[in-house]
């Protein structure tokens, strides 16, 4: 599974049983706020509990620019005529 996949779905995982457990407190009686509060305990958590994944998806968006870039980079000189073409 792709690590942007496990990390996405980890962080609604999170989300989902935060807000699961703020249901039952009495202290706010709005559902939204209920539900802004877990956003972001949930946030908080994901940072520090979802570190490797983070780090993973961050590996793979990096080899993705990479290599993005260097076929830009291919594309421009090939356009530009620097590229050696063969000769017939």
């Amino acid at each position: 599974m792709s690590p942007a996949v496990k990390y996405t779905l980890g962080r609604l995982g999170i989300f989902a049983v935060v807000f699961a457990a703020t249901l039952p407190v009495p202290l706010v009686e709005n559902i939204f706020v209920k539900a802004m509060v877990a956003l972001l305990i949930s946030a908080v958590l994901s940072f520090f509990l979802l570190r490797t994944w983070r780090e993973q998806m961050n590996e793979q968006l990096a080899g993705v620019v990479e290599k993005r870039r260097a076929e830009k980079e291919r594309l421009r000189s090939a356009l530009a005529g620097e590229e050696d073409q063969p000769r017939p």
